[in-house]
Protein backbone atom coordinates (compact mmCIF):
# COMPACT_ATOMS: atom_id res chain seq x y z
CA UNK A 1 0.00 0.00 0.00
CA UNK A 2 1.80 3.46 -1.06
CA UNK A 3 2.11 5.71 2.11
CA UNK A 4 1.24 9.59 1.37
CA UNK A 5 1.93 12.38 3.23
CA UNK A 6 -0.10 14.23 5.30
CA UNK A 7 -1.43 17.57 3.66
CA UNK A 8 -1.80 20.65 5.65
CA UNK A 9 -4.70 21.62 3.71
CA UNK A 10 -6.36 18.35 3.00
CA UNK A 11 -10.11 17.71 3.65
CA UNK A 12 -10.53 16.58 7.00
CA UNK A 13 -13.93 14.83 8.22
CA UNK A 14 -15.90 18.26 8.76
CA UNK A 15 -14.58 19.78 5.69
CA UNK A 16 -15.45 16.60 3.59
CA UNK A 17 -18.63 16.84 5.22
CA UNK A 18 -18.83 20.65 4.06
CA UNK A 19 -17.39 19.44 0.60
CA UNK A 20 -20.37 16.70 -0.06
CA UNK A 21 -23.02 19.10 0.38
CA UNK A 22 -21.58 21.22 -1.80
CA UNK A 23 -20.83 18.61 -4.39
CA UNK A 24 -23.91 18.58 -5.62
CA UNK A 25 -24.77 21.84 -6.46
CA UNK A 26 -21.19 22.96 -7.16
CA UNK A 27 -19.28 25.67 -4.49
CA UNK A 28 -20.35 28.00 -7.02
CA UNK A 29 -23.84 26.77 -6.49
CA UNK A 30 -23.66 25.90 -2.73
CA UNK A 31 -22.35 29.59 -1.99
CA UNK A 32 -25.40 31.04 -4.17
CA UNK A 33 -27.78 28.49 -1.98
CA UNK A 34 -26.47 29.62 0.99
CA UNK A 35 -26.83 33.30 0.46
CA UNK A 36 -30.21 33.18 -1.01
CA UNK A 37 -31.51 32.06 2.08
CA UNK A 38 -29.89 34.49 4.25
CA UNK A 39 -31.06 37.48 1.75
CA UNK A 40 -28.60 39.70 2.41
CA UNK A 41 -25.75 39.40 0.54
CA UNK A 42 -25.29 40.53 -3.08
CA UNK A 43 -23.86 38.73 -6.10
CA UNK A 44 -20.22 39.99 -5.75
CA UNK A 45 -19.82 39.00 -2.13
CA UNK A 46 -21.14 35.23 -3.58
CA UNK A 47 -18.52 35.00 -6.00
CA UNK A 48 -15.80 36.32 -3.59
CA UNK A 49 -17.08 33.76 -1.06
CA UNK A 50 -17.23 30.92 -3.74
CA UNK A 51 -13.66 31.80 -4.94
CA UNK A 52 -12.14 31.47 -1.38
CA UNK A 53 -13.84 28.84 -0.45
CA UNK A 54 -12.53 26.60 -3.66
CA UNK A 55 -8.56 27.68 -2.96
CA UNK A 56 -9.56 26.90 0.77
CA UNK A 57 -10.66 23.96 0.25
CA UNK A 58 -8.35 21.12 -1.27
CA UNK A 59 -9.35 17.37 -2.48
CA UNK A 60 -7.68 14.44 -0.96
CA UNK A 61 -4.14 13.04 -1.91
CA UNK A 62 -3.96 10.94 -4.90
CA UNK A 63 -2.41 7.13 -4.27
CA UNK A 64 1.35 6.68 -5.67
CA UNK A 65 1.65 5.08 -8.86
CA UNK A 66 5.61 4.40 -9.10
CA UNK A 67 7.35 5.49 -12.46
CA UNK A 68 8.74 3.18 -14.59
CA UNK A 69 11.81 3.44 -16.71
CA UNK A 70 10.73 3.29 -20.40
CA UNK A 71 14.18 4.41 -21.62
CA UNK A 72 17.82 5.67 -20.40
CA UNK A 73 16.72 8.83 -19.63
CA UNK A 74 12.73 8.75 -19.50
CA UNK A 75 10.61 7.79 -17.07
CA UNK A 76 6.92 7.07 -17.13
CA UNK A 77 4.18 7.38 -14.69
CA UNK A 78 1.59 5.38 -15.86
CA UNK A 79 -2.18 5.90 -15.67
CA UNK A 80 -4.32 2.83 -15.65
CA UNK A 81 -6.53 4.10 -19.42
CA UNK A 82 -10.38 5.21 -18.86
CA UNK A 83 -12.20 8.05 -18.34
CA UNK A 84 -11.91 10.78 -15.12
CA UNK A 85 -13.85 9.54 -12.15
CA UNK A 86 -14.27 9.97 -8.69
CA UNK A 87 -12.53 6.76 -8.13
CA UNK A 88 -9.34 7.37 -10.21
CA UNK A 89 -9.62 11.04 -9.35
CA UNK A 90 -8.66 11.91 -12.72
CA UNK A 91 -5.09 9.88 -13.08
CA UNK A 92 -6.11 8.74 -16.28
CA UNK A 93 -3.63 10.09 -18.34
CA UNK A 94 0.55 9.14 -18.49
CA UNK A 95 3.01 11.74 -17.08
CA UNK A 96 6.79 11.18 -18.70
CA UNK A 97 9.73 13.00 -17.12
CA UNK A 98 13.05 13.20 -18.57
CA UNK A 99 16.39 12.59 -16.43
CA UNK A 100 19.11 14.79 -17.50
CA UNK A 101 22.60 16.04 -16.33
CA UNK A 102 20.77 19.49 -15.73
CA UNK A 103 17.61 18.63 -13.74
CA UNK A 104 14.60 17.28 -14.46
CA UNK A 105 12.39 17.81 -17.92
CA UNK A 106 8.45 17.30 -17.78
CA UNK A 107 6.43 16.12 -20.24
CA UNK A 108 3.15 16.42 -19.33
CA UNK A 109 2.25 17.21 -15.45
CA UNK A 110 -1.63 15.23 -15.13
CA UNK A 111 -4.78 16.18 -14.35
CA UNK A 112 -4.89 17.76 -10.95
CA UNK A 113 -2.86 19.63 -8.08
CA UNK A 114 -2.96 16.10 -6.90
CA UNK A 115 -1.90 14.16 -9.55
CA UNK A 116 0.85 16.72 -10.16
CA UNK A 117 2.28 16.67 -6.11
CA UNK A 118 1.73 12.58 -5.99
CA UNK A 119 4.40 12.88 -9.49
CA UNK A 120 6.61 15.13 -7.34
CA UNK A 121 7.04 12.34 -5.04
CA UNK A 122 7.16 9.48 -7.53
CA UNK A 123 10.40 11.79 -9.23
CA UNK A 124 11.70 11.99 -5.64
CA UNK A 125 12.11 8.41 -5.41
CA UNK A 126 14.17 8.70 -9.06
CA UNK A 127 16.70 11.69 -8.78
CA UNK A 128 17.10 14.43 -6.48
CA UNK A 129 17.08 16.66 -8.92
CA UNK A 130 14.80 19.45 -9.05
CA UNK A 131 12.12 20.05 -12.23
CA UNK A 132 13.98 22.57 -14.59
CA UNK A 133 10.97 22.66 -17.26
CA UNK A 134 8.15 21.58 -18.68
CA UNK A 135 6.35 20.98 -21.85
CA UNK A 136 2.56 20.71 -21.80
CA UNK A 137 1.48 18.62 -25.20
CA UNK A 138 -2.03 20.62 -25.86
CA UNK A 139 -5.17 22.00 -24.13
CA UNK A 140 -6.90 19.39 -22.92
CA UNK A 141 -6.54 19.30 -19.30
CA UNK A 142 -5.43 15.87 -17.97
CA UNK A 143 -2.44 16.79 -19.72
CA UNK A 144 -1.55 19.87 -17.89
CA UNK A 145 -3.82 21.27 -14.72
CA UNK A 146 -0.81 19.63 -12.89
CA UNK A 147 1.35 22.52 -13.56
CA UNK A 148 0.10 23.92 -10.46
CA UNK A 149 1.92 21.64 -8.22
CA UNK A 150 5.15 22.03 -10.45
CA UNK A 151 4.64 26.50 -9.80
CA UNK A 152 4.04 25.63 -6.58
CA UNK A 153 7.42 23.38 -5.64
CA UNK A 154 9.67 24.96 -8.10
CA UNK A 155 8.35 28.65 -8.07
CA UNK A 156 6.15 30.70 -10.26
CA UNK A 157 9.33 31.27 -13.26
CA UNK A 158 9.42 27.49 -13.84
CA UNK A 159 9.17 27.28 -17.71
CA UNK A 160 6.43 25.97 -18.86
CA UNK A 161 6.82 25.54 -22.77
CA UNK A 162 3.92 25.15 -25.03
CA UNK A 163 2.45 25.94 -28.58
CA UNK A 164 1.37 29.54 -28.72
CA UNK A 165 -2.27 28.11 -29.73
CA UNK A 166 -2.17 25.72 -26.53
CA UNK A 167 -1.46 28.97 -24.22
CA UNK A 168 -4.24 30.71 -25.38
CA UNK A 169 -6.70 28.51 -25.17
CA UNK A 170 -5.47 27.46 -21.55
CA UNK A 171 -5.34 31.43 -20.50
CA UNK A 172 -9.31 31.67 -22.25
CA UNK A 173 -11.91 29.87 -21.76
CA UNK A 174 -10.49 26.59 -21.57
CA UNK A 175 -8.60 26.53 -18.73
CA UNK A 176 -11.08 27.40 -16.31
CA UNK A 177 -13.81 24.59 -18.56
CA UNK A 178 -10.88 21.88 -17.65
CA UNK A 179 -10.44 22.67 -14.13
CA UNK A 180 -14.24 22.75 -13.60
CA UNK A 181 -14.89 19.65 -15.44
CA UNK A 182 -12.45 17.73 -13.28
CA UNK A 183 -13.77 18.45 -10.34
CA UNK A 184 -17.27 17.76 -12.07
CA UNK A 185 -16.06 14.35 -13.30
CA UNK A 186 -14.16 13.11 -10.19
CA UNK A 187 -16.59 14.34 -7.41
CA UNK A 188 -14.55 17.72 -6.20
CA UNK A 189 -11.38 15.27 -6.04
CA UNK A 190 -9.64 17.48 -7.88
CA UNK A 191 -10.82 21.08 -6.12
CA UNK A 192 -7.66 23.40 -5.28
CA UNK A 193 -6.61 22.81 -8.55
CA UNK A 194 -5.59 26.26 -10.10
CA UNK A 195 -5.30 27.38 -13.68
CA UNK A 196 -1.43 27.64 -14.16
CA UNK A 197 -0.78 28.60 -18.11
CA UNK A 198 2.58 28.17 -19.97
CA UNK A 199 4.98 31.06 -20.41
CA UNK A 200 6.96 29.95 -22.66
CA UNK A 201 6.24 29.87 -26.67
CA UNK A 202 7.62 26.57 -28.64
CA UNK A 203 7.65 26.17 -32.23
CA UNK A 204 8.38 23.19 -34.61
CA UNK A 205 11.92 22.08 -34.98
CA UNK A 206 12.81 24.59 -31.43
CA UNK A 207 15.74 21.92 -30.11
CA UNK A 208 16.37 22.64 -26.32
CA UNK A 209 19.18 20.66 -24.79
CA UNK A 210 19.65 19.87 -20.89
CA UNK A 211 22.91 18.95 -20.58
CA UNK A 212 23.39 14.92 -22.11
CA UNK A 213 19.50 15.31 -23.57
CA UNK A 214 18.30 16.96 -26.42
CA UNK A 215 14.88 17.72 -27.06
CA UNK A 216 13.30 18.33 -30.30
CA UNK A 217 9.83 19.70 -30.87
CA UNK A 218 7.49 18.63 -33.51
CA UNK A 219 3.94 20.11 -34.80
CA UNK A 220 2.70 19.59 -38.17
CA UNK A 221 -0.75 21.17 -38.18
CA UNK A 222 -4.41 20.12 -36.71
CA UNK A 223 -4.54 16.67 -35.37
CA UNK A 224 -6.09 15.98 -32.16
CA UNK A 225 -6.36 19.70 -31.55
CA UNK A 226 -5.57 22.63 -33.49
CA UNK A 227 -1.90 22.76 -31.32
CA UNK A 228 -0.46 18.94 -30.53
CA UNK A 229 3.06 18.79 -29.58
CA UNK A 230 5.02 15.83 -29.61
CA UNK A 231 8.42 16.02 -27.84
CA UNK A 232 11.43 14.12 -28.99
CA UNK A 233 14.18 12.99 -26.87
CA UNK A 234 16.64 12.34 -29.39
CA UNK A 235 19.40 10.47 -27.61
CA UNK A 236 16.67 7.65 -26.41
CA UNK A 237 14.48 7.71 -29.82
CA UNK A 238 11.38 8.00 -28.28
CA UNK A 239 8.89 10.59 -28.93
CA UNK A 240 6.03 11.60 -26.38
CA UNK A 241 2.79 12.18 -28.71
CA UNK A 242 0.15 13.21 -26.60
CA UNK A 243 -3.23 12.49 -27.77
CA UNK A 244 -2.49 12.01 -31.85
CA UNK A 245 -2.74 8.74 -31.19
CA UNK A 246 -3.97 5.76 -28.23
CA UNK A 247 -3.37 2.20 -27.76
CA UNK A 248 -6.65 1.15 -26.86
CA UNK A 249 -8.96 4.05 -26.65
CA UNK A 250 -11.19 5.69 -29.21
CA UNK A 251 -9.71 9.32 -28.97
CA UNK A 252 -12.02 12.73 -28.29
CA UNK A 253 -11.47 14.29 -31.51
CA UNK A 254 -14.17 16.53 -31.07
CA UNK A 255 -11.49 19.46 -31.60
CA UNK A 256 -9.50 17.23 -34.48
CA UNK A 257 -9.55 16.51 -37.27
CA UNK A 258 -8.96 13.32 -39.25
CA UNK A 259 -7.05 14.22 -42.44
CA UNK A 260 -4.77 16.97 -40.45
CA UNK A 261 -4.23 13.66 -37.85
CA UNK A 262 -2.89 11.82 -41.15
CA UNK A 263 -0.78 14.43 -42.49
CA UNK A 264 0.66 14.89 -39.39
CA UNK A 265 1.51 11.27 -38.65
CA UNK A 266 3.01 11.07 -41.96
CA UNK A 267 4.95 14.07 -41.50
CA UNK A 268 6.00 12.96 -37.59
CA UNK A 269 7.28 9.69 -39.03
CA UNK A 270 9.16 10.93 -41.90
CA UNK A 271 11.11 14.00 -39.94
CA UNK A 272 11.45 11.51 -36.54
CA UNK A 273 12.10 8.38 -38.22
CA UNK A 274 11.93 5.03 -36.33
CA UNK A 275 11.19 5.98 -32.63
CA UNK A 276 9.16 4.88 -29.23
CA UNK A 277 6.61 6.23 -29.67
CA UNK A 278 4.22 6.76 -26.13
CA UNK A 279 0.89 8.15 -25.94
CA UNK A 280 -0.66 10.03 -23.25
CA UNK A 281 -2.92 7.34 -22.64
CA UNK A 282 -1.88 3.24 -23.36
CA UNK A 283 1.46 1.82 -23.50
CA UNK A 284 4.01 2.68 -25.52
CA UNK A 285 4.85 1.01 -29.20
CA UNK A 286 6.54 1.52 -32.57
CA UNK A 287 3.34 0.99 -34.31
CA UNK A 288 1.11 2.98 -32.47
CA UNK A 289 1.04 5.27 -35.84
CA UNK A 290 0.12 2.83 -38.15
CA UNK A 291 -2.18 0.86 -35.78
CA UNK A 292 -4.39 3.63 -34.25
CA UNK A 293 -4.36 5.37 -37.93
CA UNK A 294 -5.87 2.16 -39.40
CA UNK A 295 -8.45 2.21 -36.93
CA UNK A 296 -9.34 6.36 -37.92
CA UNK A 297 -9.32 5.39 -41.85
CA UNK A 298 -11.94 2.58 -40.65
CA UNK A 299 -14.13 5.28 -39.63
CA UNK A 300 -12.59 8.41 -42.17
CA UNK A 301 -12.95 6.14 -45.59
CA UNK A 302 -16.09 4.84 -45.64
CA UNK A 303 -17.53 8.76 -44.84
CA UNK A 304 -15.80 9.56 -47.65
CA UNK A 305 -17.25 7.33 -49.84
CA UNK A 306 -20.74 8.28 -48.13
CA UNK A 307 -20.16 11.94 -49.18
CA UNK A 308 -19.25 10.85 -53.13
CA UNK A 309 -22.25 8.88 -53.40
CA UNK A 310 -25.10 10.86 -51.70
CA UNK A 311 -25.42 8.21 -48.46
CA UNK A 312 -26.98 9.66 -45.30
CA UNK A 313 -25.25 9.67 -42.22
CA UNK A 314 -27.24 6.98 -40.86
CA UNK A 315 -26.19 4.51 -43.46
CA UNK A 316 -22.56 5.99 -43.23
CA UNK A 317 -22.53 4.52 -39.79
CA UNK A 318 -23.47 1.19 -40.81
CA UNK A 319 -20.56 1.29 -43.17
CA UNK A 320 -17.77 2.46 -40.50
CA UNK A 321 -19.44 -0.51 -38.28
CA UNK A 322 -19.08 -2.96 -40.61
CA UNK A 323 -15.19 -1.84 -42.14
CA UNK A 324 -12.90 -4.48 -40.91
CA UNK A 325 -10.25 -1.74 -39.95
CA UNK A 326 -13.06 -0.80 -37.13
CA UNK A 327 -14.89 -3.77 -36.27
CA UNK A 328 -11.47 -5.76 -35.52
CA UNK A 329 -11.27 -3.44 -32.33
CA UNK A 330 -14.94 -2.57 -31.16
CA UNK A 331 -14.49 -5.45 -28.85
CA UNK A 332 -11.64 -4.41 -27.02
CA UNK A 333 -11.35 -0.57 -27.67
CA UNK A 334 -12.23 1.08 -24.43
CA UNK A 335 -14.96 3.87 -25.04
CA UNK A 336 -15.97 1.99 -27.75
CA UNK A 337 -19.63 2.07 -27.77
CA UNK A 338 -20.30 5.37 -26.23
CA UNK A 339 -18.03 7.22 -29.34
CA UNK A 340 -18.51 5.42 -32.36
CA UNK A 341 -21.68 7.24 -33.30
CA UNK A 342 -20.37 10.55 -32.14
CA UNK A 343 -16.81 10.75 -34.01
CA UNK A 344 -18.69 8.76 -37.06
CA UNK A 345 -20.97 12.14 -37.04
CA UNK A 346 -17.31 13.97 -36.83
CA UNK A 347 -16.05 12.96 -39.94
CA UNK A 348 -18.78 12.46 -41.73
CA UNK A 349 -19.24 16.17 -41.40
CA UNK A 350 -15.66 16.75 -42.37
CA UNK A 351 -15.75 14.45 -45.00
CA UNK A 352 -18.52 17.08 -46.12
CA UNK A 353 -16.82 20.30 -45.93
CA UNK A 354 -13.89 18.70 -47.61
CA UNK A 355 -16.02 17.59 -50.30
CA UNK A 356 -17.20 21.03 -50.75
Amino acid sequence: MSTIPAKPFAVDAGRRRFLTRAGGLGIAGFAGSAVLGAGVYGLPQVTAFAEQLHDFIEGPPVADVPAQQVSKHVWMIYAEDGFPNSENKGMMANILFVVTQQGVVMLDTGASLQIGQMAIRMIKKVTPKPVVAVFNSHYHGDHWLGNHAFAEAYGANLPIHALEHTTAQIKGHEGNLWRSLMERWTNQATMGTKVVAPNKVVNNGDVFRFGDVTLKMHFYGHAHTPSDLCVEVVEDKLTAIGDIAMANRIANIDDGSYPGTFKYYEALAKTAGDQLWVPGHGVASKDILQTYGTFLKGIWEPCVYAIKNDIPLEKAKDLVLKDPRVAARAATMQGFADNIGKYTSLAFLEAEKEAF
